[in-house]
This record gives C-alpha cells, sequence and structure tokens, in this order.
C-alpha cells in the first residue's frame, strides 16, 4: 500500500489470482509507475476516499503493477495509457478497464463491474484478440512494404503543426528515423516541434509527450527510453545536416541522461512531476523553490541499452568524448548487472539496486528474456562493435538465446510462455518484432553470419500480409523490409576504431549502415580483402575499390550506393 492509498494493494503474481478464484472476487488491476502524474493524484484522491477503498477492498482483490518493472503486464492489459484500471476474471481474462478515474467515476464503474459479475461472473471475461493464439497475417516481402509505410508519412502528417495524427503527439523517433531518409523535410520540421515543445530548456533531455495536437499540454515526464531514442533521432538528423539546431538539444539530452538520471553504472529510469506539473513548467530560477520531481532511478536492460546506442551514435557523429565514456561505462554496468554474456540471458532490472524507488519483488526476482530487453541490448552491442570495436561476442550471444528462446512459429513473442493471469498466452508485438529483427540485419552485416539475416526475414515476412493496416507508429518495418530486400549498407574499416578513415565512416550520411573497423584482421568477416588502412563500401555483395582517405571514401559510398 502506498503513503496515501487506503487499499489494500496485493503484489502480482499467482497468490493474488489464487485469492480472487478462492474469494471468487474480480480482479482490479492498477497499472502504474513513479513519473505518472495522473497516477499519483489516483492515490491521494480516488483511493484515499474511505468508502471507494472499503469498497475494493471488500469486493474485489486489488494488485498494483508498475508498468515499467512488468513490461508483459502492461503490454496486456493497457488501456491507453497510464493509470490504467483493470478489470479482470481470478483467470485473469478482462472484464473492462478505463484510464484515470475520479471519485465519482470509480464508483460507478465498480457498481458497474459487480453488476456485470453478479450476472455472469467468470463468463464475463474475454481474451484481447492479440492474445488468442493466432499467428500474424504473414505475406511476401516487397517494396509495396516499404513505400505503404513511406505514403502514410504523407498521410497522416500534421502540415498544420508538425508531427503525425491530430491528437496527442508524442516523438515517435523511430517514425522520424525512417522518415530522414525518405521524407527529410517532414522529419526535419518534426524534430523542429519536438525541439520547440518537448525539450527542457533549463535542465536537458525531452518531455515524454503532448496531450494536444498542436504540441500543447505538455506531460512533463522524462523517461530514459523516451530520452534515449528521441536523442538518437536528433543527432542522427545532424548526421544528415550537420546543422547544430540538431546537434545541441541532443548534447542537452546527453548531460540529462548523464547527470540527473545517473545512477553510477547506469541510467536511471525516470523523473517524473508527482502531484503536480509546476516544477518543469516553471522557470530555471523559480525551480529551487519547488518540490522536487519524482526520481526512480532504477536501471533497466531494456531502456540503459538503448541510451548506451544513443550516447554511441553522438559519439560517432561528433567526437564528443564525454559521451563515449558515459557509453562505455553504461556496457559496462549492463554486462556487470544484468546481461550474463556466456548464457545470453537478460535480466531487466536489478531488485534492490539504486535508487530510492527500487521497486523490487518481494522475491528478489525480476523478469528476464523480454524482448524490448533483448533487442535494444543487441543494437547496443553491435553499435558500441563498430564505435569501439568491442561488442559482437556480447549481441552474439543474447541474440542466440532470444532466438532459441523467444521465435516461435516465425515470430518473436515478447517474454518466455509463463506466469500468471494472460502471461502464459504468446504475445508477438509488431514494434518489438521490428526492432530485434533490425538488431539481427545489423549483426548479420557485422559478422558476416548469414543465420541472423535469415531469422529477421523470416519474422518480417511474418507480419508481411497485415501492410495495408499499418501507419506511421510502426514505419521502422518499412525500413526493415527495405534493408533486407535491397541489402544493408557496411563500411568496412582497415583500421583500428579512432582513425581517421573510421571516423569519417561513421559519418556517412545514412544512419542505418554498418560500420566494422579492423576488418584488416585475418579474422574479420567478407569482405575480407581490406587492406590495412584501407576503407571499402559494400552493399548486398557489391564492394568498392578501397579508399584511403575520407574523400575517397566518400566518393566510394556515391559509387557503391547510388
Amino acid at each position: 500500500m502506498t503513503d496515501e492509498t487506503r487499499v489494500e494493494w496485493r503484489e502480482w503474481g499467482p497468490d493474488a489470482f489464487a485469492e480472487a478464484d478462492e474469494r471468487d472476487r474480480p480482479v482490479l488491476l492498477s497499472l502504474s509507475a513513479t513519473w505518472c502524474a495522473g497516477c499519483h493524484e489516483m492515490d491521494a484522491t480516488t483511493y484515499a476516499e474511505p468508502r471507494i477503498a472499503a469498497n475494493i477492498n471488500e469486493w474485489f482483490v486489488p494488485i498494483r503493477v508498475d508498468v515499467d518493472r512488468r513490461p508483459r503486464v502492461r503490454e496486456r492489459y493497457n488501456m491507453g495509457g497510464f493509470p490504467t484500471t483493470a478489470f479482470l476474471t481470478p483467470d485473469g481474462e478482462l472484464l473492462t478497464g478505463a484510464g484515470y478515474l475520479g471519485v465519482d467515476g470509480m464508483r460507478q464503474v465498480l457498481d458497474s463491474v459487480r453488476d456485470v459479475w453478479a450476472d455472469d461472473g467468470r463468463g464475463a471475461g474475454r481474451v484481447p484478440r492479440a492474445l488468442n493464439g493466432d499467428r500474424p497475417p504473414a505475406g511476401e516481402l516487397t517494396e509495396g512494404i516499404e513505400e505503404h509505410l513511406a505514403g502514410q508519412l504523407e498521410t497522416q502528417y500534421d502540415a498544420e503543426h508538425a508531427g503525425w495524427g491530430t491528437d496527442a503527439k508524442f516523438p515517435l523517433s523511430r517514425t522520424i528515423e525512417f522518415a530522414l531518409k525518405r521524407d527529410r523535410d517532414r522529419a526535419l520540421r518534426t524534430l523542429d516541434a519536438v525541439r520547440d515543445h518537448l525539450a527542457d530548456d533549463v535542465a536537458g533531455g525531452f518531455f515524454r509527450f503532448a496531450g494536444s495536437r498542436d504540441w500543447g499540454d505538455i506531460a512533463y515526464e522524462k523517461t530514459a527510453d523516451t530520452n534515449a531514442a528521441t536523442t538518437r533521432a536528433f543527432a542522427n538528423a545532424y548526421l544528415y545536416t550537420g546543422d547544430d539546431a540538431y546537434r545541441e538539444p541532443a548534447a542537452d539530452a546527453v548531460d540529462f541522461l548523464t547527470d540527473d538520471l545517473w545512477t553510477g553504472y547506469g541510467v536511471g529510469g525516470s523523473l517524473g512531476p508527482g502531484l503536480g506539473r509546476a516544477y518543469y513548467a516553471a522557470p530555471a530560477a523559480d525551480r529551487g523553490d519547488l518540490d522536487p520531481p519524482r526520481r526512480d532511478l532504477t536501471a533497466f536492460a531494456g531502456a540503459n541499452a538503448l541510451a548506451a546506442d544513443a550516447l554511441l551514435a553522438v559519439a560517432a557523429y561528433t567526437d564528443d568524448d564525454s559521451a563515449r565514456e558515459y557509453a562505455e561505462r553504461v556496457l559496462d554496468g549492463l554486462e556487470r548487472e544484468l546481461i550474463d554474456a556466456d548464457t545470453g540471458v537478460v535480466t531487466h532490472y536489478r531488485p534492490g539496486g539504486n535508487g530510492g524507488n527500487d521497486g523490487g519483488d518481494p522475491a528478489g526476482t525480476a523478469p528476464s528474456d523480454l524482448l524490448e530487453d533483448v533487442s535494444r541490448v543487441v543494437a547496443a552491442f553491435v553499435r558500441a562493435a563498430g564505435v569501439l570495436g568491442e561488442g559482437a561476442d556480447v549481441a552474439r550471444a543474447v541474440a542466440d538465446r532470444a532466438i532459441d528462446l523467444l521465435h516461435v512459429d516465425g515470430s518473436f513473442v515478447d517474454g518466455p510462455r509463463s506466469g500468471p493471469a494472460l502471461l502464459g498466452r504468446p504475445f508477438r508485438p509488431l514494434d518489438g518484432n521490428v526492432e530485434l529483427a533490425a538488431a539481427l540485419v545489423d549483426l548479420a552485416a557485422l559478422t558476416g553470419e548469414e543465420r541472423y539475416r535469415a531469422v529477421a526475414r523470416e519474422t518480417a515476412a511474418s507480419f508481411a500480409g497485415a501492410t495495408e493496416r499499418l501507419g506511421v507508429q510502426v514505419a521502422g518495418y518499412g525500413s526493415l523490409a527495405g534493408r533486407l530486400l535491397r541489402g544493408t549498407t557496411v563500411v568496412a574499416v582497415g583500421t583500428a576504431p579512432g582513425s581517421d578513415l573510421h571516423r569519417a565512416a561513421w559519418r556517412v550520411a545514412d544512419h542505418e549502415k554498418v560500420v566494422a573497423p579492423n576488418a584488416h584482421r585475418e579474422d574479420a568477416p567478407a569482405p575480407r580483402t581490406v587492406p590495412e588502412g584501407s576503407a571499402v563500401v559494400a552493399v548486398d555483395g557489391t564492394a568498392s575499390a578501397p579508399a584511403t582517405t575520407p574523400a575517397e571514401l566518400m566518393e566510394r559510398v556515391g559509387s557503391v550506393v547510388n
């Protein structure tokens, strides 16, 4: 139970559902987060109201779940945002649900659910369509996938305010990155809007989203994953444009990640506005007089891998030594705390670790082998191999385990198929599949091991039959399909990392490329004909002549890629 609420919350687990079964009561599932202002408001008002709390405690089994610590629960029961208030059968099937509920709204919903339970009992429960066991609609990979999603960039674009859609505006970092190569003007205009409305110009970093079409009604929450992904998008925009208008917000966000969220070995989960938004809305001079934001310094594997990826991108494009140093520290922390490099196991977080709100599971355990984590870990360590010269072995180990454990019937499930309620049902999120498949394409290009590309292709084809229903939110699927059809640009550099040629390779204006240093060594993968001190550009088996200077390298890129 929190300090504010009178509800007798249970921990997520089999005991709580067994209690609901024994008492023949529905479950009230509250999905909450440290950074979520509405969640804390509900605790301070709705759940603190004595009659509401008494009703819940008597007629329901209330379970509280932190969505950052249990993403598989989050994805199965999210009602469109947080807080989520979901009502379940003792088997975990969904009765109904809502978002934020005030006292009056909660009273009405509680009465309604009690009536439904009295009339229909467990028979009123349903399993969401995405969890019904059906495979996604497979199809053939064609150029039409990328073309359709590129077309959606125009169709769904908000020409008046920038961004995509006509409701709340999120950074949509992967959509922006897809657009940077295919619709750059709209991508840059959207980044301009993100910078102007979602960037914290006092402390750096980015707020999570804007609640209105015109980028107003800011949600003053700063989460690690949003900041890492948005930082990388700005860094990639700088790669294409060389414009400091995109480098500077990325640099400010690097400072935020490595200062305000720094745990000593990694990046913490979030800063949130707590019960009020006055702190982040105030100018710098006034912030010291206000209550500081809630801080969760739990280091989550996926968010830290994404942060390392972003830091390495900034370092590679700008020679920022601080970004490189902190990327190395994050990667070291991941290996030491959350990754078993021998087995490839990735643990979501370390219970009882850093931070005033570690959210540790009472049993001292945390989820492992989550698709969201492993996809980002593979991508980060492939990037590390390209920037720092080390990391391919970790990427291989994690990828191999993910393929063995999570790749089922042609696509990836979001985690081990076990646990109470609906956790035992397979869930195949398209965005998670795209993220891991793209990382496998990079790993194949880096190592020359075609098996990773084969898994990525099978995975991508598993969703191809749904192409016409897809919008800009999953635009990265278009990038994945295009790379599988056309091949990935690989710049193989016959020097150690840090040489002028290596630095120039990272400046090639293609954020989807793979850079492979030390390609002159005997154990380097194909192309193996890179003389020491030179670089070769290769795409789908076609390789350029060796280049020995940065200027020659740029000429070779044009001859092979175009």
